[in-house]
């Protein structure tokens, strides 16, 4: 499996701190936004300055989250060289821990710029909103109790990229929390969630070994794999209670319901056969893929059903 770069070579620092940023994970951070706009367009209230100062938030924020967790997951020594995930820019030298915390620093504060425009939408419990999220972002992987070392990787996934974001993305725009975005909220987050756990299966040994303690190594591979078909399923079948319990039309909301299938199916099938760790690295773009896949058509739905 290709790493992010090549073995033995040290790329460019600017070149570093994108790997770093891991930007196949930022569909996880731009498909709420998506999502939370799309449910302030259905209930009649899209704007698309907040729904862009949102994206803007969530996107640094999700790199501020990666540039820590390449930091902190190094400094705890779980990041070596057998890792069977990507090349990490602290672990493999590229960076120094000063200058990954550095970039920290940076993504935090534009995030934080962007977020601050929030308030004039929001109102001053935006501030609490952000503050929160971004401490969330860092008590990740780092600080006195990390989350994903204790097991809570998930439900941090299920909460922020899900019922957070896709909420507050609504109500910035809208000003209300229409009871169809929790659907969509939950969806999405098991969408993220899906990734953090085929992360989870790939790094399930390192993980143990240095003590980290996810949902995959205090419950088994085989309970993740349930967990993981389990997620997919709630979110094939969400589009479903938009038409039935909130009288969405059919023709609209249920597109995902369409375009789905074949991308989930094949991977699971995927998930199924992999033999050697490393086989997950391009099952997570899959993953990613899917979530953006699903977050799109379901928003083009629910903008179609726009007053």
């Amino acid at each position: 499996m290709k790493r992010a770069a090549p073995a033995g070579k040290t790329p460019p620092k600017a070149l570093a701190f994108f790997f770093a940023a891991r930007p196949k994970t930022l569909p996880a951070a731009l498909a709420p936004v998506l999502l939370g706009s799309a449910c302030a367009a259905a209930a009649g209230g899209f704007r698309a300055v907040p729904a862009a100062l949102a994206a803007l938030f969530a996107l640094f924020a999700q790199i501020a989250s990666n540039l820590a967790n390449d930091r902190g997951d190094f400094l705890r020594g779980t990041d070596k060289a057998d890792r069977a995930g990507f090349a990490r820019a602290t672990a493999s030298g590229w960076l120094s821990p000063r200058e990954v915390a550095a970039g920290t620093g940076v993504a935090l504060a534009l995030a934080a710029l962007f977020g601050s425009g929030l308030i004039f939408y929001g109102g001053a419990a935006m501030i609490a909103v952000g503050a929160i999220s971004l401490l969330a972002c860092l008590a990740y992987t780092t600080g006195p109790f990390p989350l994903s070392y204790h097991g809570l990787g998930d439900v941090f996934v299920v909460v922020f990229f899900g019922f957070v974001a896709v909420a507050f993305t609504c109500y910035v725009q809208a000003g209300t929390f229409p009871p169809f975005l929790w659907t969509t909220a939950l969806a999405c987050g098991l969408g993220a969630d899906n990734i953090l756990i085929v992360n989870n299966i790939r790094d399930r040994a390192t993980d143990e070994r240095s003590g980290k303690r996810t949902t995959v190594v205090r419950f088994g591979e085989a309970w993740a794999r349930k967990l993981f078909a389990f997620n997919f399923a709630v979110i094939f079948l969400s589009p479903l209670a938009l038409r039935f319990a909130f009288g969405f039309d059919a023709l609209t909301v249920l597109l995902p319901m369409i375009l789905l299938p074949i991308p989930i199916g094949e991977i699971l099938k995927n998930l199924r056969e992999i033999k050697d760790p490393r086989e997950c690295n391009p099952l997570l773009a899959k993953v990613a893929g899917t979530l953006l896949l699903y977050a799109v058509s379901q928003s083009v739905g629910l903008f179609l059903s726009a007053p």
